[in-house]
């Protein structure tokens, strides 16, 4: 057993670590190809219904996956083949239907959801959108897939198909460059819809390969009998609907994100850089803090042992803080080196650079109050009390809205702007983490109703430490790093995030120490 779950943990870390690679080398190449221009942020507006559609329901871990594992783990392949062509049909009947009906209305739902950009921009992104739609009904199969595949054990292939749309879009670009058109028309045909036809390209060709994956574990079954099995068909429907509402939540700020991003041009291209920088070292760090506890919460739970849980949780908070203020603290230290290292070169030039900079420095902020936030919903749902997370998602919905509104001037139309504080794009993400900061404050405080207390004043003086140790390392890395201003090359800036990195580890190891606010041991005795 222990051999198997070892065997499985590699080939999902493996196929994972690829598909991230992948995706960083992607968005390298779109960095080079079309900086924060136009047709990139057209793309980000195209991409967001049929994104979320990838994500929600297409997705590892999104709803349709998680429901198929459920019902078809049990199931021989006959019967797990003929649910799973009964709920493929009935959902792909439901998501083309969509998809038709976002191809024909397509410029007016551009215009509802970013009704500021400009008519260039629209045009562009009504024209990716239409590219786009046959996504939408290919995402249902790929999450049933997803599910099918991980219910028979093959971990593998879900974990590394991601990585062909990245490696499609790649090569899109890369032929873009070498057999580039001299008619302006035809390049403006094939230059602004690339990513979208990428895109499609890729999903198709994941579609197909996990066709062919269904069909050599004896999964596909093209005969269907809609009058069996109707319980267990009836139980993926049952978990999918009101996990992909819970789901769509988060998505919903997302929405409102970029309807008010759409003012500011260059916009959208800069938050999904700054988002993407941001969102890789979390992703390591929410898997390796957080997934582990949740199972130490529910045993704990079940066991009725709630000074256990709560001993676990406060342990959880101390780690989940003290790595994020470094990885904040990292970020607002050598932003302008990670940024241009990893993007700077081909169209995005260095006004792409500073304009990316800024938007990471204020994503840096939020980065504590983001995990934080995901740590505790998750002891939420792991003690199965899951209500209050639910209502705070909608209550966070309508803060979003108010604070994006506000920290970019408050504009009315015909009026002009009521608020004196007009962040621009940086206001947005600074909404964002005033939101995640209110509503981890409402979290914590709620969990005394569960019989759980956690030390605020204490965990707040820590914060209150660990951030003085991180603003000290911050301050000796730029003074001493400052000097070497000279090393403009990418080999440089490389030297410089690496050396500049390791001192700021030490500095900051260091000084939590020496404050008594780090537990982290760098090795253990044996006993």
């Amino acid at each position: 057993m222990h051999a198997f779950l070892k065997n499985n943990v590699f080939a999902i870390s493996f196929g994972t670590s690829l598909s991230k690679f992948a995706g960083c080398v992607r968005q390298i190449f779109i960095a080079a190809a079309f900086g924060v221009g136009v047709t990139y942020d057209a793309f980000n507006y195209a991409y967001i219904i049929p994104g979320f559609l990838l994500i929600i329901i297409g997705g590892i871990n999104g709803p349709l996956h998680n429901a198929v594992v459920a019902v078809l783990t049990p199931l021989n392949k006959k019967h797990g083949g003929i649910i799973l062509t009964q709920v493929s049909i009935k959902l792909s009947i439901l998501l083309f239907s969509l998809a038709i009906l976002i191809y024909f209305n397509s410029s007016l739902l551009i215009e509802l959801l970013a009704p500021n950009l400009s008519y260039e921009a629209k045009s562009i992104a009504t024209y990716q959108l239409r590219i786009l739609t046959p996504c939408i009904p290919l995402s249902g199969f790929i999450g049933l897939s997803f599910g099918a595949l991980n219910s028979r054990k093959k971990f593998f292939l879900s974990s590394i198909s991601p990585a062909i749309t990245s490696v499609t879009t790649i090569l899109f670009i890369l032929y873009s460059w070498i057999f580039n058109q001299e008619n302006a028309s035809t390049y403006f045909l094939t230059y602004s819809g690339l990513l979208a036809f990428a895109t499609l390209t890729g999903t198709f060709i994941q579609f197909v390969v996990q066709i062919w994956e269904i069909n050599k574990i004896g999964l596909l079954r093209l005969e269907s009998t809609f009058q069996l099995f109707k319980d267990e068909e009836r139980r993926i429907f049952r978990l999918i609907i009101p996990a992909s509402i819970s789901s769509g939540l988060s998505q919903i700020n997302v929405f409102i994100d970029m309807f008010f991003a759409s003012s500011f041009q260059g916009a959208a291209s800069g938050l999904a850089y700054g988002n993407f920088l941001i969102q890789a070292p979390l992703g390591i760090l929410s898997n390796s803090l957080i997934l582990p506890l949740l199972p130490k919460f529910s045993r704990l739970r079940s066991c009725k042992d709630n000074r256990g849980l709560q001993k676990n949780l406060i342990s959880g908070i101390e780690y989940c803080f003290l790595t994020t203020i470094f990885l904040a603290g990292f970020f607002f230290t050598f932003n302008n080196q990670i940024v241009q290292l990893v993007f700077q070169r081909g169209a995005f030039d260095y006004s792409a650079t500073l304009k990316v900079k800024n938007i990471l420095i204020a994503y840096g902020f939020g980065i504590p109050f983001y995990l934080y936030r995901d740590l505790l919903v998750r002891a939420y749902y792991s003690i199965e009390k899951t209500k209050f997370p639910f209502k705070l998602s909608f209550t966070g919905i309508i803060f979003n809205i108010f604070f994006d509104w506000f920290l970019i001037g408050a504009p009315i139309k015909n009026f002009g702007n009521l608020s004196p504080y007009n962040f621009g794009v940086v206001g947005i993400i600074l909404s964002s983490v005033i939101v995640n900061f209110i509503v981890c404050i409402l979290l914590s405080f709620n969990l005394q109703n569960e019989d759980i207390y956690l030390p605020n004043l204490d965990l707040l003086k820590k914060v209150i430490l660990m951030s003085f140790a991180s603003f000290i390392a911050s301050r000796i890395c730029l003074t001493i790093f400052n000097s070497t201003n000279n090393l403009n090359s990418n080999f440089g800036e490389f030297l410089i995030i690496i050396f500049g990195s390791l001192t700021f580890f030490v500095i900051y190891f260091l000084l939590t120490k020496f404050l008594k606010v780090n537990k982290f041991k760098i090795y253990q005795k044996n006993i």
